[in-house]
């Protein structure tokens, strides 16, 4: 699965990635059942580079009052022009693209929501990662994406209260045969640490990657981490020989 998530304000809110193309009609049905018509909408697609975060950008911004479409690149607007609406190009050089840094914050609404940006210590593409401090949620891109389901019903949540048979093997193999393939025998200290900072400063109650499942609860953030971090350990190449899987 892709995975879209609205933050929402009463006077406004916020679209984390948005969705592959053939699915536009069902995630603009959605969005509409949670605001109301006119409420200025902010997007945010945090992987300039797949189309699940950004092929519906062109779309929604013809449809829904477009506040500002944040991004790590202020050329963003050149990447989005995938419809096939003939005031698409007008549409996205009239859209107000807001650059933000690798430390940076957004203020979702006048009502004191808070969404903090950080540069992710451990990615394979140009991408950020967010934490929303009123829901404690971090949005983790293309990193916690090691988790699936055997059908397309789910369930899409893992919570404390599951019976969670991920194991360390499952995230090593995972994360080998997709794309951070090349993690074995490479210097994984700094990421470890960067990783600790980021779960050291955040209180962090929900990891909501990009795809896969959404790990729900503490003691479930706490062991999905633990495990990746021990996959980190095991790769460095004080410990490890570089391959191809």
């Amino acid at each position: 699965v892709a995975n879209s998530y609205l933050l929402t304000q009463p006077d406004a809110a916020m679209l984390i990635d948005t969705g592959f193309g053939k699915d536009e009609p069902a995630i603009r049905a959605q969005i509409e059942t949670l605001i109301a018509p006119g409420l200025p909408l902010s997007m945010f697609p945090l992987r300039l580079n797949e189309f699940m975060s950004i092929n519906n950008v062109e779309s929604f911004a013809g449809h829904f009052n477009i506040d500002h479409c944040y991004t790590n690149n202020p050329d963003a607007a050149l990447w989005f022009d995938f419809g096939a609406r003939e005031d698409g190009r007008a549409l996205l050089d009239a859209m107000k693209v807001t650059a933000v840094g690798r430390a940076d914050t957004i203020d979702l609404g006048k009502q004191g929501r808070t969404i903090d940006v950080t540069q992710p210590p451990m990615r394979l593409i140009a991408t950020r990662w967010l934490y929303d401090r009123a829901t404690r949620t971090l949005f983790s891109s293309d990193l916690f994406t090691h988790t699936w389901r055997e059908g397309a019903t789910g369930p899409w949540i893992i919570t404390d209260a599951d019976d969670d048979p991920t194991t360390a093997r499952d995230v090593r193999s995972f994360m080998l045969n997709t794309r951070y393939w090349w993690m074995e025998g490479v210097t994984t200290g700094a990421m470890r640490r960067g990783m600790d900072k980021i779960f050291n400063k955040h209180d962090i109650e929900t990891i909501a990657p990009g795809y896969g499942c959404i790990l729900r609860g503490r003691k479930t953030v706490a062991r999905h981490y633990r495990m990746l971090d021990e996959f980190l350990k095991e790769c460095d190449k004080s410990v490890a020989v570089s391959r191809y899987v």
